[in-house]
This record gives C-alpha cells, structure tokens and sequence, in this order.
C-alpha cells in the first residue's frame, strides 16, 4: 500500500508569493506592474498580490521611477532610439508621463545616433538600423546628411 504525499506537504515546499516576486526581484529591476503580472501567472489571488506589491513598494524593493532609469538607461547604452524606450517602458507598465520624463532626461537620441554612425559608418544600412532601433526620421536624416557633408580625408 502505497502513500500519496498529503497536501499540507506539497503546499509548505511551495514558495510564498513574496518569496517568488523576491526571486523575480533577483534577477533584474522589475516594474510593479511586471511583478503583478508575474505573479498573476502563477495563480496569486488579488489580494496577496497587492499585499506582495504594498510590501515591494514599501521597502523600496520595487520603484518605476528606478526601474525606468536603470531600464531606459540600459536601452539607450545599447543603442536605441526614444521612440523604441518609451515604448519598452510603456510595455513594462511605466505610466506614460514617466516614460517621458526618463527619456528626457538621457543623452539627446542626436548624440546617441552620431554615435552608432560613426562606428557603423554612414549608408542606407545605418539609417534602416537606426529607424529599426527607434530613431525618429529627424534624426537619422540629421546625422546621415551631417556625415555626408564631412570632407572625405
């Protein structure tokens, strides 16, 4: 005869709700609404998660303010436009209004393409990677014309 494990067991191995936004947590800065997400997939009622979140929130564990910076900041080092960043942290449950305060405040999205140009060298592949990365048509015409008129030398 064998015995089936009783349910009490199985339920105490399982991490709690905050064990499992601190695991998340671990991996990388998250938005609040990230960790809501992530812990609506795993099946945690309304109110558990909006006590897992007032917790996160209360111990500055979770901050968009934060998560917008250190994000914003991460996508614009790898090369991305305005346009692609504000869409990322819009997508990541940044309010709107954040999202454009945070990419305000990076370097000019001209600086950033200059950048990529002069590393990628000028073309019509440079201006398409940089309209593929989010850069407004203002600027790649900007930069790619500016490039154009350097003497060759």
């Amino acid at each position: 005869m064998s015995k089936s494990p009783s349910p009490s067991r199985a339920d105490d191995s399982s991490p709690s709700p905050l064990e499992q936004a601190l695991r998340a947590l671990r991996q990388r800065e998250r938005s609040a609404a990230e960790i809501d997400r992530f812990l609506t997939a795993r099946g945690v009622g309304d109110d558990e998660r909006g006590q897992v979140l007032e917790t996160l929130a209360r111990t500055e564990l979770v901050d968009d303010r934060r998560f917008a910076e250190v994000r914003a900041t991460s996508l614009a080092g790898r090369g991305a436009g305005d346009a692609f960043i504000r869409h990322e942290l819009v997508r990541a449950g940044v309010g709107s209004e954040l999202a454009e305060e945070t990419v305000a405040s990076l370097p000019s999205e001209l600086e950033r393409a200059t950048r990529i140009v002069e590393r990628r060298g000028n073309g019509v592949k440079t201006a398409r990677y940089l309209a593929g990365k989010g850069y407004s048509e203002d600027v790649i015409r900007a930069v790619v014309a500016d490039s154009r008129d350097e003497p060759i030398g």
